[in-house]
């Protein structure tokens, strides 16, 4: 005998809805459980986390003036990092080497990178109802300070080309005015 045939099957698969049957009324539906319908239970659900988005979203007073809490959290970060990359540009020292370099450039390409997404960082706020102006605007603010503090360690640094000596090769070095003094004079 091959196998497959001839052989009763041992068990089958009912396909059709059980739900329409009289038989499955007969059980009472579980504690927290309601028969709804489905269209007005996801629209109920769906109005409900909208709301706690947009409440989310807004923590305002009730006239909407102020812009939303998170959004002005979002917008303060950039000074933790400014603070922490001005610390680390200090640890570095003024002296040209691999670390101060590669200090410097980063704290140039961070705030670069997060000017150039603010939209996505503010995109979770986005909402009608919801000014997120002040916000967008401290945020740009303090990255612009940031690179400000790049650009300031890499003049100090000696890599800014400030002087004309620096485009022309033909022409002279610019002259150093820095001197020390002080003590007492030995002659």
């Amino acid at each position: 005998m091959e196998k497959g045939k001839g052989l009763a099957r041992r068990w089958a698969v009912e396909l059709h809805d059980a739900s329409s049957s009289s038989a499955s009324h007969a059980a009472p539906d579980p504690p927290g459980f309601t028969r709804s319908a489905p269209d007005a239970d996801d629209a109920a659900g769906a109005r409900q986390r909208k709301d706690s988005e947009t409440a989310w979203k807004a923590q305002v007073s009730p006239d909407r003036s102020i812009p939303p809490r998170k959004a002005w959290e979002v917008a303060q970060a950039p000074f933790k990092n400014l603070m922490m990359m001005g610390f680390m540009m200090w640890m570095a020292g003024s002296t040209v080497h691999l670390f101060s370099i590669g200090i410097t450039f980063s704290a140039l390409w961070q705030p670069i990178s997060a000017l150039r997404s603010v939209g996505k960082v503010f995109e979770p706020f986005k909402d009608p109802r919801v000014d997120t102006i002040a916000p967008k605007l401290l945020f740009i603010a303090l990255n612009l300070a940031a690179m400000g503090l790049g650009v300031w360690k890499l003049n100090t640094l000696g890599l800014l080309p400030t002087n004309p000596s620096d485009w022309v090769s033909s022409l002279a070095p610019a002259r150093e005015v820095e001197y020390a003094g002080g003590g007492i004079p030995l002659i």
